[in-house]
Parts: C-alpha cells; sequence; structure tokens
C-alpha cells in the first residue's frame, strides 16, 4: 500500500510540475480569445479582399472554428457555428471564383470542418466538384509567379498557397478515403517544396521572384508570415492525417524541420518580425508570423513532436508577446497588411487572417494551460 501511495504521490508531483510549466490559466486564454473574436466580428474589415469567400476570410474562418468548438464545448455556447454557417448559407457553400487558384479554395476548410460536424451534404458538395475537376483538369502552369498572370498561380506557385488549399485535401482524403485527393496533394505539394525551399537555410522563400534578392544585412530575404503560412499549414495536415498513414512522414518531417530553424529566430521581445533574417530591417512586432509559428509550436509539443523543455519557453514568451498586441477592447495589432514580403508594421494595423491565427494558437495553448 505504501509503495502504490508514493507512486501515486510522485504522478500527483510530476503532473504538479507539467502544469507550473505553463504560466497560463484557461479561464485566462478562453477571455483573450473570446474578447479577440468578439471585436472581429463587431469589427468586418472595410477592404477589398475581404468578400465572403476571399482568402483573408478564409483564414479567420479556420481560427473561428477551431473557438466555435471550444466556445460550444466549454460554455454551451454555439453562436460562433452559427455565425460561420450563416455565411456559407448565404454563399450557397461556394469555393471562390477563380478555378485552380490556391486562395479561392481556403474557405471550403471550415465548410467541410462544418460539414463534419452537422453532416449537411449541401456543405461539401461544391468543393467536391471544384477540387474533383482540378484533379481531372490538372494544371501545367509555370512556378515562375507573374502577377497578373492567372496562369502562373494555378499551381501552389507561392508558399502563401500551403496554407490554403492542401488542408482541403487532406480534409477531403479523410472524409471520402478516397485516395486521389492524397496523391494530388503530395504531388503538388512536393512540387513547391523542391522549388521554393532553401535547403540551406531550411525556410521558404515567398515565390521564385526573391531567390536573388537580399536584405539590407545581405541575408536572403525570408518572409516572417510566408514561413507561418506554411507552418499553420502544416499543422492543418497533420491535424488530419493519422500517425499510421504512410502519406505523413514527409509533412511530419518537413514541419520539425521548419519549426526547429524557425523557432531559433525569435526576438528577444517574444514576437517574429516581417523579415526572419533582417529583423534590424523591421523593428516592429508582426503578429501575424508570430502567431501561426505559437500555434505551431504548441501544437508541436502537444503531439511530442518538439521537445517541450526546449520549445516551451519560446511558446510562452510567444503567447505573452501576442496578448500584449490585444488591445483593451479585442483589437489584434501590429498584423502586417497583405502583401508578399516584409514590411513596416505599426501598432494600429490589424487583419483577419492574424486575428484566424490568434485563435488557432489560442486553442492549441489552451489544451496544455491549468
Amino acid at each position: 500500500m505504501k509503495k502504490f501511495f508514493l507512486l501515486g504521490t510522485s504522478l500527483i508531483c510530476v503532473a504538479l510540475i507539467m502544469a507550473a510549466e505553463v504560466p497560463f490559466q484557461k479561464a485566462e486564454i478562453k477571455s483573450i480569445m473570446r474578447k479577440v473574436a468578439d471585436w472581429q466580428i463587431a469589427n468586418p474589415h472595410p477592404a477589398p479582399e475581404h468578400e465572403d469567400l476571399n482568402w483573408p476570410q478564409g483564414a479567420l474562418y479556420v481560427g473561428m472554428i477551431d473557438w466555435a468548438e471550444l466556445a460550444e464545448k466549454e460554455d454551451n455556447d454555439d453562436s460562433y457555428y452559427k455565425w460561420l454557417t450563416h455565411i456559407g448559407r448565404r454563399n450557397c457553400w461556394q469555393p471562390d471564383k477563380r478555378f485552380y487558384h490556391a486562395d479561392d479554395v481556403a474557405v471550403s476548410q471550415s465548410f467541410l470542418d462544418l460539414y463534419r460536424k452537422y453532416k449537411n451534404e449541401s456543405m461539401i458538395i461544391p468543393t467536391l466538384a471544384r477540387t474533383e475537376w482540378i484533379i481531372d483538369h490538372p494544371s501545367n502552369g509555370s512556378f515562375k509567379l507573374v502577377d497578373g498572370d492567372l496562369k502562373t498561380l494555378e499551381r501552389w506557385t507561392w508558399c502563401d498557397a500551403l496554407f490554403m488549399a492542401p488542408p482541403v485535401y487532406a480534409k477531403l482524403y479523410m472524409l471520402t478515403g478516397d485516395k486521389k485527393y492524397i496523391k494530388f496533394m503530395n504531388r503538388e505539394y512536393k512540387a513547391t517544396y523542391d522549388y521554393l525551399f532553401d535547403k540551406e537555410e531550411n525556410l521558404f522563400y515567398r515565390d521564385w521572384r526573391y531567390f536573388g534578392k537580399r536584405e539590407a544585412n545581405g541575408k536572403k530575404v525570408f518572409w516572417g508570415r510566408g514561413n507561418g503560412w506554411v507552418l499553420g499549414g502544416l499543422v492543418e495536415i497533420l491535424k488530419e492525417l493519422p500517425k499510421k498513414d504512410k502519406n505523413r512522414k514527409f509533412y511530419e518531417e518537413l514541419f520539425v524541420k521548419l519549426a526547429t530553424r524557425v523557432g531559433g529566430l525569435q526576438h528577444p521581445d517574444g514576437f517574429w518580425h516581417a523579415s526572419l533574417l533582417d529583423p534590424a530591417s523591421y523593428p516592429s512586432p508582426e503578429t501575424s508570423c508570430t502567431t501561426f509559428i505559437v500555434y505551431a509550436i504548441a501544437y508541436g509539443i502537444n503531439e511530442g513532436l518538439l521537445d517541450r523543455e526546449t520549445y516551451l519557453p519560446v511558446m510562452i514568451k510567444g503567447w505573452k508577446a501576442l496578448i500584449s498586441a490585444v488591445e483593451p477592447n479585442g483589437k489584434l495589432g501590429y498584423v502586417q497588411q497583405i502583401g508578399a514580403d516584409p514590411k513596416k508594421v505599426t501598432r494600429d494595423m490589424t487583419e483577419v487572417y492574424g486575428v484566424g491565427a490568434f485563435l488557432m494558437a489560442g486553442n492549441e495553448i489552451y489544451k496544455m494551460a491549468k
């Protein structure tokens, strides 16, 4: 009996020590997530590219789905699910207009998650039609992206695309069991990886136009949010693929490699900045890259893909930094505006994709909090 008592006491002590490592309470995480989500819903972005089906909204909805699930489970509050469902219904659950463009299928991620919850076929049919057509008519477009040339945007020729489209195919693979979705995703993803991933720096170029460019300090140009997009997309893929799925190995190894590299580039203030290798030229915090990176690191810790002792301090410092960027009314600041490379950021700047990633990160940290 004494032996079992000592064993039980030891396990309790270990659990308390592990919990103490995360200095956040579930209640406070949930409170700030609600505040940020409510501010965004009450203050829809007025600028172009923010109609219901546009890609910034698609990224927001991914985070809102995570928050809706948490709010319903913990507080019996289904209002966020209702908000998301209303958006889908008024758009007949259609993806956006451009058939091949990765951005225009980003909204399907949340539509498929809602289908998984409600089993309403109208939520999935338009996405099935779009993706099946693309698989049956694969593009042979160039990877040399040219602004205004839609042919060069038909494949995943910019790193942001790896968040927008691949998780849709991973979800369809799991929902339907049809291997054509995972085969297409694997082929296109690896083509982008081969083209845009710098194997010396273990970072992604935004697109081919940055191959020869240099920052003011002589370093290569690696955009903070661009690599955040990739990490966020990898998390969404890994959430779908079962542990024993043969397709998982490539994405898991890439996730660890990229998260390890980016994790080591955190600034002393807890943020990551617009330029990963030249933060001095962009000294302001940048929350859209920080949110995605914190999300990925929290996921990696929770799934045992990243060493807890090494990366928990990185995650804690990052989440504290993000909280400091939230105004009392819930507005998330320091979000770099729509773009393709590092730019100056100010505290008054916000964007819906930053909010989406904030909610993703908060949801993952909530799992390990006290």
